[in-house]
């Protein structure tokens, strides 16, 4: 069974499948000959279509080499003492480029660019194939959309993703998250590559996303808190189950579960206003004339590409969509115009080079740069429990947190100039709403109070071994920072 995921504005589409059973019975294989032939008998000379099929499970690493990088990648994070960190410190990006996290991530950004470059550059269609269609695809369509569509880049678009291809789509979080601990052998971190995927994106073009790493931060801590319907069952029929009461009750009566979207169970308003971007560069609305063309636009684009259009009668337009899919995947000589998984590496580089040579358009297509170090670390969710390497200050959040006050400033200015101009009243000056008092916030924020400890400056380890006075700076307590100086 083909899936629909997404229609790229040319009309191309993106589809995903589960691979057939390598291992089979003779009956099992004669039905299926039967129904496809069945199937081929009904068409008659069908327009073909390009179409070009990618198998995910030899052309991406296994759930197993995931796992087992990340288990490694994480380990370098579990540090109990300063000695430790210091001591991995001398060898820490050896020890990074052997758990091959980064280049696992690098590896699924280069198969997403390539979907992209298929769908925008040659206009063909593309079928991912997966053994059940429900984790590397679920990764790879995802990509595609936030890199091609400017509406999954915002808070709304970005949920209504996760909430189809994910968690309809039927991603077995119980088993990958291992939540009940059961089987090793299913956990695998997916959901969570994904995240590290966004996240180099956001990293590199902020104004482009509605929400923060902190958001993605937040999202990634909700995938192990198993109170929240969203992420903890293998299915959309047992979500359902356990939700009606029929399987979980209590004397009060049916076990309600959250759904992990209320950001306001788990943070109050000051640390909401972190998961938005204050630079966040926001689509122009268009008019109603736009509005309307835009609107009949997007429903065509439900349909197939490259299909001609044929007026119906009778059939109903879902009947038709039907029928040009079985056209599509399913016609005899079909096998013509299927293009090779391995695509010529100049097409890509040069699809890639041409795209990065021009000026960035933060509600087009982004192209994530997975050149040499462009593939980081992300610093925020693995390195904020390490007092050694949090920055003095708060880093990005007290920056975050300056930004905030200044647009609130701007805001306040632009509502008394609007009351002054709309009274037309001179004389009764109101004083500007003072600004919050600027706190010295920690990189733990919003996750966590700031405490005072004394740490160890985070400084280059050859630089540290030629300092003399080292049992000075280890006894030293951080300076406070005053944040209500110009930091921009």
């Amino acid at each position: 069974l083909q899936i629909w995921c997404w229609s790229c504005h040319n009309g191309a589409a993106l589809l995903k499948m589960s691979s057939f059973p390598k291992e089979q019975d003779d009956s099992t294989s004669q039905m299926q000959k039967a129904f496809l032939d069945g199937i081929y008998k009904t068409i008659s000379k069908p327009p073909y279509e390009l179409l070009r099929m990618d198998d995910l499970s030899s052309s991406l690493p296994s759930l197993q080499d995931i796992q087992t990088a990340y288990t490694r990648f994480k380990q370098l994070f579990l540090i109990d003492n300063s000695t430790d960190f210091w001591a991995t410190d001398v060898k820490w990006f050896s020890l990074l480029e052997s758990t091959n996290w980064l280049e696992i991530i690098r590896r699924v950004l280069k198969k997403a660019i390539e979907v992209a470059e298929c769908l925008e550059i040659q206009h063909t269609n593309v079928l991912l194939i997966e053994e059940s269609a429900t984790d590397l695809c679920c990764v790879i369509s995802s990509l595609v959309q936030v890199m091609m569509d400017s509406y999954s880049r915002t808070k709304s678009g970005f949920q209504s993703l996760i909430q189809k291809e994910w968690v309809i789509g039927g991603h077995s979080f119980l088993d990958r998250c291992n939540h009940l601990h059961k089987s090793e052998k299913e956990e695998a971190p997916v959901f969570l590559l994904l995240l590290n995927c966004v996240w180099q994106l956001v990293q590199q073009y902020p104004p482009a996303f509605e929400f923060t790493e902190t958001y993605l931060t937040v999202l990634s801590d909700s995938l192990y808190v198993p109170i929240f319907s969203t992420f903890f069952f293998n299915s959309q029929h047992q979500r359902d189950t356990n939700k009606s009461g029929e399987s979980l009750k209590t004397q009060s009566g049916p076990f309600r579960f959250l759904t992990v979207w209320d950001w306001s169970v788990q943070f109050d308003p000051k640390a909401l206003a972190f998961l938005n971007n204050p630079l966040y560069a926001e689509k122009p609305k268009p008019d109603r004339s736009q509005r309307k063309t835009a609107r009949f636009k997007h429903q065509r684009q439900l349909s197939l590409p490259l299909t001609q259009a044929k007026p119906s009668t009778k059939r109903g337009f879902f009947r038709e969509e039907t029928d040009h899919l079985i056209k599509n995947i399913l016609g005899k000589r079909i096998g013509k115009f299927i293009n090779s998984s391995d695509e010529p590496p100049n097409s890509l580089r040069e699809f890639y080079d041409s795209w990065h040579s021009k000026p960035v358009d933060y509600h087009g297509l982004l192209l994530p740069r997975i050149d040499g170090p462009e593939i980081k670390v992300w610093a925020q969710r693995y390195l904020r429990w390490i007092p050694e390497a949090q920055l003095h200050g708060g880093g990005t959040i007290a920056t975050a947190a300056k930004i905030l006050d200044l647009m609130e400033e701007v805001q306040s200015l632009q509502v008394k100039m609007d009351e002054e101009h709309s009274q037309a009243v001179s004389g009764d000056v109101h004083s500007v709403p003072l600004l919050r008092n600027s706190a010295r916030l920690s990189s733990l924020f919003p996750f966590a109070l700031l405490q005072r400890q004394s740490v160890k400056p985070a400084l280059p380890t050859s630089t540290w071994k030629d300092l003399e006075d080292e049992d000075d700076l280890v006894k030293r307590d951080d300076e406070f920072v005053d944040l209500s100086g110009d930091m921009l």
